[in-house]
């Protein structure tokens, strides 16, 4: 199995890859990791009685996911971005749309991050009506209902802006988080609590790590014209 770095509870490690023309290969892991869980609460369990059909899409449990934890203290749903560093770059926006599902009565994914001028491609999956509704501050906020079978809906912002709360005004447990930048050099960690960051042009940085309840980390590097660098990041609950 192949890691290319993490972020964690109590402790983590990333790669950032130099910009050196090729995509700088993957690191070995130092041990093959184990399965990835959830880690949850019964006493977070997410209310869905109001809505029968997003109890039985549930087997009727459901539990909030605002903290995710993994066996080895690896979080998932961690943004992690270049904060500083960039300025005066120009860089060319992605053609290809970032999709947002509405599906099991949960937004997927719940972290993600886009370009700005990228198109935002809305989808519903579920029979039922969902409304997804972005609490921009520095862009336009937005609202916009989507029944079952409706057409894709395509939407994009124009400015920086990290985060941006989303919610559905008909499920008030459905509340994703949009990071949208002026450049391509995000990522978010996976269910193993894993990030990489490929071809960052040499430079000092800050690099900043967000999660939705335990807050933001940052850390300074130096990325030279080509190899790897491993970083971490490290969350304290309370």
């Amino acid at each position: 199995m192949r890691r290319t770095g993490c972020a964690a509870l109590v402790w983590g490690m990333g790669i950032l890859a130099g910009c050196s023309g090729t995509k700088a290969p993957a690191v070995e892991a130092k041990k093959e990791a184990g399965p990835s869980y959830f880690k949850v609460d019964t006493a977070t369990a997410v209310d869905m009685s109001g809505d029968p059909a997003c109890v039985e899409a549930h087997g009727g449990k459901a539990y909030d996911e605002s903290v995710v934890v993994n066996p080895d203290g690896t979080l998932a749903n961690v943004f992690i971005y270049i904060k500083t560093g960039l300025e005066g770059k120009k860089f060319e926006i992605s053609a290809t749309p970032v999709t947002i599902d509405q599906r099991g009565c949960w937004f997927h994914p719940r972290v993600m991050g886009i370009q700005t001028g990228q198109m935002l491609q809305v989808t519903n999956s579920d029979p039922v009506t969902h409304n997804i509704h972005p609490l921009a501050e520095i862009n336009r906020e937005w609202n916009h209902s989507q029944g079952q079978g409706d057409a894709p809906l395509g939407r994009k912002f124009l400015k920086p802006e990290v985060m941006i709360r989303v919610k559905c005004n008909i499920h008030s447990w459905m509340h994703p988080f949009i990071g949208v930048l002026d450049h391509p050099y995000f990522a978010v960690t996976g269910a193993d609590g894993t990030f990489e960051i490929r071809n960052i042009p040499p430079g000092d940085y800050v690099i900043e790590a967000w999660q939705e309840t335990l807050g933001t980390r940052e850390q300074k590097v130096t990325v030279g014209p080509s190899g790897t660098i491993e970083t971490s990041f490290s969350f304290k609950g309370e």
